[in-house]
């Protein structure tokens, strides 16, 4: 026979209540502040632009911003939109794919990793912008050579903080699974790999930013589409408004990559806690 058991719930102590009230309080204080910061930013700026105190023509202002986003709207801004996402998602993909993998074969290899580790630290440092004609020599003038961009920039990024990650491995869980007859694979499997997860969002949330850069610097370069190509016309042609508004929207577009992310994060610990 099965038994159904009643979970009991304990209540909330008062001091355990008053502490959630006063979080939640706090986070909808801090809201409050982050939307009112920005709303008064917005309103100085066209009040200043309107009063002659900054030159609207270069720094443009809030209204003729607005009314340069409707009519963009109106032509093909989801295009130029979903042609940066679609080379930075490409890029930061293969970004972490490829970034974690090496990570995996230097840590399985201490002796690779001695002889990889200089390189690694010169790749990291070298700015990957002069690198932009030989890259389109290499895969050619089109979207290949941005993700290129997006993927050199990102890839060192991973391979090292994920080798850090496995490297600080609490040795103690290597010990006990070594006591148990687990082989190297088995450990990586089972411990190291797990134990990173943190790291590994870690560097997903760095590299979301760090694929778009390289996008919009491969724009800047070689492209007939995209947020990045908006903006480069905009200057060629000194329509600051398309500029500023093309940066507004990349900055949005940042943010609600971040926020994929960090709610792609709290899904997989979510899952990984069970």
């Amino acid at each position: 026979m099965n038994e159904v058991h009643d979970k009991e719930y304990i209540p909330l102590s008062s001091e355990r209540t008053a502490y959630l009230k006063g979080l939640k309080r706090t986070q909808h204080l801090v809201l409050a502040w982050q939307i009112g910061i920005l709303l008064q930013f917005i309103f100085f700026w066209e009040l200043l632009a309107r009063l002659g105190f900054i030159d609207s023509f270069i720094l443009s202002q809030p209204s003729r911003i607005a009314s340069t986003f409707i009519s963009m709207t109106q032509f093909d801004l989801l295009m130029h939109v979903g042609v940066t996402v679609y080379e930075t998602l490409v890029g930061f993909v293969l970004g972490v794919i490829i970034g974690t993998a090496l990570a995996v074969v230097l840590w399985w290899s201490s002796f690779i990793s001695k002889v990889s580790e200089p390189y690694l630290v010169v790749l990291n440092s070298l700015p990957k912008i002069a690198l932009g004609p030989v890259i389109i020599i290499i895969v050619g003038a089109g979207t290949e050579a941005i993700i290129f961009m997006a993927l050199a920039i990102s890839l060192i990024v991973t391979v090292l903080e994920m080798l850090n990650g496995f490297r600080h491995t609490n040795r103690e869980y290597i010990r006990m699974a070594s006591t148990f007859g687990a082989t190297k694979g088995q450990i990586f499997r089972k411990v190291v790999f797990p134990y990173n997860i943190s790291t590994l969002f870690n560097s997903l949330k760095i590299n979301i930013g760090l694929s778009l850069v390289g996008v919009i610097a491969g724009e800047f370069l070689v492209s007939k589409a995209g947020l990045g190509y908006l903006i480069v016309y905009g200057g060629q042609v000194f329509k600051m408004d398309l500029v500023m508004a093309s940066v507004i929207i990349l900055a949005i577009v940042a943010a609600l990559m971040y926020q994929c992310v960090v709610l792609l994060q709290k899904l997989a610990m979510r899952w990984y806690s069970h």
